[in-house]
């Protein structure tokens, strides 16, 4: 019997490294603390392993809920913005055609490893999900082989074996970014040299994905003034049970049966967002999916395990039946969602599974190579049957008219002092489209930063005599470093300069049977002439008549070879671009960040300062 809560995995999830908690948080801790301790001391007077495990598994899960809902709770109130995680299903008339693009639109790339044994597969996605705004339906996707150019298929591993001698398909080891990617490998042979490109190469990579589409989505706008109350659309009923200024309660059930289709799939039917007052969309801190109820049913299961002597399967099967019989009771879902800001409306969305679209697909993807830079002259297709926007380029466009007050407020200061011999200051902004417009030709100039000693009141006083040697400022990555073994006095206060970089942009709009020499349009595909259009000088985005960006799927610089220049850039959307927007660097500026700062106190390795 699987006795783990139905929970854990999110309570995983949950688990906050936060670091301070106000006086009564911690004496909640010190009791959790201590909780904790003596369940641990309980589980060593347990023999049967069986029944230990059990209890060690639901009775962890308790207190993991338990420390979550503590660090949620506790959790300063700081605003910090997300993107609408339903953007990209508005695009799209129905679910089934989210499903069906995010099958069509999945490709596979060949890249380049470190190693002549190696040869990584990346399978790219149309959407970008990340947690916990994931693909919102429930889907599967299983690789199954790899046939090579001379025909040989390579069935799919778990894991790379050491003791294979043959060549294998298995999950990459190196990827981190992307726990899709996959990785060919081929026998090594103690000195035997061996030349990749003599190897048999991927084609093609079979699979297969699975998909559920709920037959709609229905989203539902709260305030304050709806807390006690049941929205209803049809067979989905929406309360709102309490709103506060950085989290919600709600509950959501439906009185229509689940569709068959469905079957015994996990679903999470539930999307609950917050705006603040400015209309935009906060990120979650995290959410707690059980009620009261369900906490004291879980609680006094763990009481029945903890008296018992031995396990037993009739004891197990009672666990069950009360398991199966309280679930069944269980007609709402409840979530206690939390969010980064103070929150003024909600946007709870529905999936409504009471009828199911199951799509199921084999895959046989053929592998493509389109390095970042090439010396192929020709343009290889790259043509998807798909149409995907991309919702993040008006935000992040807004860069492009960046100010110099902007720039300046966007700038934070860290300090690091752990290695007195190395102490750092670090001044960071928020990346932004201007940064990307920057290019490499920066002259920062003279970069002044003075040194000064404390007086009796903690104030700024004398500046210190300081050799070459005993600071150094990067001006291109923002940093400091200086050795506090060459001080002669020990530094309190930075004072100084540091420039920082901000372009001006020019912005034009074109029409894409209308374009100007240097730029050509090959269906999806956009080709750029560096010659009239340097890279680091300009950006390009596309846009179809719905009036949204395309998102772009990769771009390739072709190069004229290992001493020669870029020729040309070819840019692919998915979709057929009708309308272009250029973004142009037209000058240069540097902006001073002018410092006073106080400086961390550091250990030093001389006794005498």
């Amino acid at each position: 019997m699987d006795v783990r809560l139905p929970f854990t995995s999110t309570v995983l999830c949950l688990t906050l490294l936060l670091g301070g908690c106000s006086p009564k948080e911690e004496k909640r801790q010190v009791s959790l603390e201590e909780k904790t301790a003596q369940f641990e001391k309980s589980l060593d007077a347990i023999a049967d392993p069986k029944l230990k495990d059990a209890i060690s598994e639901l009775g962890g899960s308790l207190l993991l809920l338990e420390r979550a809902r503590l660090k949620l709770d506790s959790k300063p109130v700081e605003t910090e913005y997300s993107e609408d995680a339903l953007a990209v299903l508005k695009h799209y008339a129905t679910p089934q055609a989210l499903v069906d693009t995010y099958i069509n639109g999945l490709f596979v790339l060949h890249k380049d490893s470190s190693s002549d044994y190696l040869t990584d597969l990346q399978p790219v996605f149309p959407f970008s999900f990340n947690a916990p705004a994931a693909f919102m339906f429930p889907h599967g996707l299983e690789w199954q082989s790899v046939t090579l150019s001379n025909k040989r298929v390579i069935p799919f591993q778990p894991e790379w074996s050491e003791t294979d001698p043959g060549i294998q398909l298995s999950p990459s080891s190196s990827s981190l970014t992307n726990p899709d990617d996959l990785t060919v490998t081929y026998p090594f042979v103690e000195g035997v040299e061996v030349d990749n490109k003599n190897q048999p190469q991927p084609l093609s990579l079979q699979g297969k994905v699975e998909v559920i589409a709920p037959h709609r989505v229905y989203s539902f706008d709260l305030s304050k003034k709806d807390v006690g109350k049941t929205r209803t659309n049809d067979n989905l009923n929406v309360t709102l049970l309490k709103l506060e200024k950085n989290y919600a309660e709600v509950e959501f059930s439906n009185s229509a049966p689940l569709a068959p289709e469905v079957g015994d799939t996990p679903l999470n039917p539930l999307i609950v967002q917050a705006k603040d007052s400015t209309g935009q969309f906060l990120s979650r801190a995290g959410s707690i999916n059980e009620t009261a109820a369900q906490i004291a049913f879980y609680r006094k299961q763990l009481e029945e395990m903890q008296k018992q002597k031995a396990w037993s399967d009739a004891f197990e099967k009672q666990l069950d039946d009360e398991q199966i019989a309280f679930e069944k009771q269980q007609t709402r879902h409840y979530t206690k969602v939390y969010f980064n800001g103070p929150i003024e409306t909600l946007d709870v969305s529905v999936l409504d599974f009471s009828a199911a679209t199951v799509t199921r697909k084999d895959l046989d993807l053929p592998v493509r190579r389109f390095d970042h830079d090439t010396t192929d002259k020709t343009i290889a297709p790259l043509d998807l049957p798909v149409v995907v926007y991309d919702d993040q380029a008006p935000t992040w466009l807004k860069g492009a008219t960046l100010t110099e007050e902007q720039l300046q407020k966007n700038v934070s200061i860290t300090q690091s002092v752990d290695d007195p011999s190395a102490a750092r200051i670090e001044f960071e902004h928020i990346r932004t489209f201007n940064d990307d417009l920057l290019g490499t030709s920066f002259s920062p100039g003279e970069i002044p930063v003075s040194f000064f000693t404390a007086g009796s009141n903690g104030k700024r006083d004398e500046p210190i005599e300081l050799p070459p040697e005993a600071y150094q400022v990067d001006p291109l990555r923002g940093t400091i470093t200086y050795d506090l073994n060459l001080f002669p006095e020990t530094p309190a206060y930075a004072v100084g300069s540091m420039p920082l970089f901000l372009a001006t942009v020019e912005q034009k709009a074109l029409d894409a049977h209308q374009l100007p020499k240097g730029l050509e349009l090959k269906g999806n595909a956009l080709v750029v002439d560096f010659k009239r259009f340097p890279a680091d000088e300009w950006r390009f985005f596309a846009k179809d008549d719905s009036g949204n960006y395309l998102k772009e799927i990769l771009s390739v610089s072709h190069d004229a070879g290992a001493d020669g220049p870029a020729l040309f850039g070819v840019h692919y959307f998915y979709g057929v671009p009708t309308h272009l927007e250029t973004y142009q660097r037209t000058d240069l500026a540097t902006v001073e960040y002018g410092f006073e700062i106080k400086l961390d106190k550091a250990q030093l390795s001389n006794p005498a300062q």
